[in-house]
């Protein structure tokens, strides 16, 4: 979580942003948990996303995204807020190609069906054009995603848990279900070959929420 010392790496118009974050999380999450928590789950978000940040001025908006998804996975790790709804967590080096597909396709078939999120051992700085590109062909918009780390309670909140070439740097928590989908890295592919890696990926997050019980939205 934050550490001493983290605020004086933030400005003066971040903190203001912060601030205002810390307000709407604060009204989302009234009841469930009191500011001190919000405002450290903000500070310890905008902390590991700072890191690899390319474009400053997006870093408030997807801080407070970051933080939102892990408060809501501290929420279901407590038991203070369950929907039923399952949750599968996709995760691969990067978080900026495969996983990003992945939960991309995941989110369009699944609806409110089921909660999707992604994460990476080693993030980097910026989404894969080219998966940017292919999953627009399908109609998937990717591009206001962002590469992210995983954190504990994203983790342990996620029912499934979908790796993809992070091999031991994955997280294994017991009593979840693991399950590994061998795919090559796209990384610096055309988009020719990255759409096959795609289109294996789709089949793939459908075959998962038939599993799952869930219907694939039309």
């Amino acid at each position: 979580m934050s550490q001493p010392g983290a605020h004086a790496t933030i400005t003066l118009d971040q903190e203001t942003a912060l601030r205002s974050s810390a307000e709407r999380l604060a009204r989302e999450f009234d009841g469930t948990f009191g500011r001190e928590t919000i405002d450290r789950f903000l500070h310890s978000s905008h902390e590991a996303l700072a890191v690899r940040a390319t474009v400053a001025n997006y870093l408030p908006v997807l801080t407070e995204k970051f933080a939102r998804q892990r408060l809501r996975a501290l929420a279901k790790v407590d038991g203070l807020q369950v929907d039923g709804a399952p949750t599968v967590l996709f995760l691969c080096v990067h978080n900026a190609g495969r996983s990003q597909m992945a939960l991309g396709f995941f989110q369009k078939y699944a609806g409110e069906g089921a909660v999707g999120w992604s994460g990476g051992s080693e993030p980097g700085s910026q989404l894969s054009p080219v998966a940017i590109e292919v999953m627009a062909e399908k109609g998937i918009d990717i591009a206001g995603e962002y590469p992210k780390p995983w954190t504990d309670e994203i983790v342990r909140a996620a029912d499934v848990v979908i790796t993809m070439g992070c091999g031991d740097a994955c997280p294994v928590f017991p009593g979840k279900r693991y399950e590994e989908w061998t795919l090559p890295d796209p990384a610096g592919w055309e988009a020719d070959a990255v759409r096959a890696v795609r289109d294996e990926i789709e089949r793939r997050v459908l075959a998962l929420l038939d599993q799952l019980g869930v219907p694939a939205r039309a």
